[in-house]
């Protein structure tokens, strides 16, 4: 998995009042490059930051609400927004023209978050069988099992990008005591729905895999749903709260359905 080293602080409840880096200083941000003969990367910092993923979604909301015809696809990672277009229906000159004016138009590091985002609140089993390693990452922390479950429930999560799997989000960020390392060896393999930890960060698998992060929790949501019209389930600007729930209750859940008992609301 991809380490994300470059991640900064938090609060412990909405991501808009968390103590994390600004905006980078310098003329040189945003940076606008080419991406092959058919795409533009717009980023907004070289770390990840509150503002730099704030503004990669807004730019990207910003984007897709100009309903250029040349675009064809757009796109976020942590701190950049990706669009790809016809260059038949255009040029590169004159697309990144109209991107320029585009970001030239207000701060997008302050800029509101995109509309339809959703709050899920996902209930989790944490440590226990189900996910073995939350004691030591607690330790890593320098938190008891209880404390870190306390924290990492308190936190609303962003989902600041999806990536790595089908549907995988990578949520941030926890408190500064969750800034530890990842593995120096691999997990073999953890299931789909486990909640690893690294880096202050939660990623929630959407397939089983093998992984360097420690493995704190278990869901039953199913976050990629390939029959489904929208197979992802999470898109980048949600947010996520774990609630924890006993080994007695995951276990219940198995017969909820893909959410796993996993309810949404929309956020203003």
């Amino acid at each position: 998995m991809t380490d994300l080293r470059d991640v900064s602080p938090q609060a412990p409840h909405a991501p808009e009042a968390q103590e994390w880096p600004h905006a980078p200083e310098g003329p040189e941000w945003p940076r606008v490059t080419t991406a092959g003969f058919d795409g533009f990367v717009v980023r907004f910092g070289d770390a990840l930051s509150e503002a730099a993923n704030r503004a990669a979604l807004a730019f990207r909301a910003a984007v897709d609400l100009a309903g250029w015809p040349a675009v064809a696809e757009t796109s976020t990672s942590l701190v950049s927004t990706y669009l790809r277009f016809d260059p038949l229906g255009t040029d590169h000159a004159v697309m990144r023209r109209q991107v320029q004016s585009l970001l030239a138009t207000q701060d997008w590091y302050a800029a509101a978050l995109p509309q339809g985002r959703r709050l899920w609140r996902v209930p989790t089993v944490f440590g226990t069988g189900y996910a073995p390693q939350l004691d030591e990452a607690a330790a890593r922390a320098g938190l008891t099992a209880a404390e870190a479950i306390r924290q990492i429930a308190a936190t609303r999560l962003r989902v600041q990008t999806i990536g790595f799997a089908p549907g995988q989000p990578y949520l941030g960020e926890l408190p500064p005591a969750f800034d530890i390392p990842r593995q120096t060896e691999l997990t073999p393999e953890v299931p789909e729905g486990a909640v690893v930890v690294a880096i202050r960060q939660i990623v929630l698998f959407s397939v089983t895999t093998p992984t360097g992060w420690r493995h704190i929790g278990q869901t039953r949501f199913r976050l990629f749903r390939p029959d489904a019209d929208d197979p992802f389930v999470l898109r980048p600007g949600d947010e996520v709260l774990f609630e924890p729930i006993s080994p007695e209750r995951y276990s219940a859940l198995a017969k909820a359905g893909p959410d796993g008992g996993a309810l949404s609301e929309a956020l203003k």
